[in-house]
This record gives structure tokens, sequence and C-alpha cells, in this order.
């Protein structure tokens, strides 16, 4: 019994690794301010790496790109 418990967290162990490795790095640098409304964008946001925009210049991007794609259906 202990030989297929071991089997089995060997696989999840395999797979865990294998789906972390086809993640995206981010490690482009973040802007210091935002691209669109030229405000700061905070130390902790910037840590994502790649960020362009702030909180809320990035909701309206997401929601014109939303937009944009559901009007192309």
């Amino acid at each position: 019994m202990a030989d297929d418990i071991d089997l089995a967290g060997e696989r999840i162990d395999a797979e865990m690794k294998a789906r972390l490795r086809v993640l995206p790095v981010f490690d482009i640098p973040s802007l210091s301010e935002c691209m669109e409304c030229g405000e700061d964008i905070p130390a902790i946001r910037q840590e994502m790496g790649n960020v362009k925009r702030c909180v809320d210049c990035q909701k309206h991007h997401e929601s014109s790109v939303r937009a944009w794609n559901h009007s192309r259906r």
C-alpha cells in the first residue's frame, strides 16, 4: 500500500514541476510611472515584473480589450 502512495506522490510532484516549468517568467522590469497617465506605480506592483500601467489604467485597458474581443464575435 505504501508503494502505491509513494508512486502517487511522485507522480503529483512530477506533474507540479512540469506545470511550473511552463508558467511565464516575468523578468522584464516594470515601469516606475504609468505609461497611460504618468502616475507612480507602487513598488509592490512593480515587483510583479513587466508592469506598464497603474491599477486604474490597467483595469480600463483590460475592459477595452474585452469589449473589442467581444465585438469581434
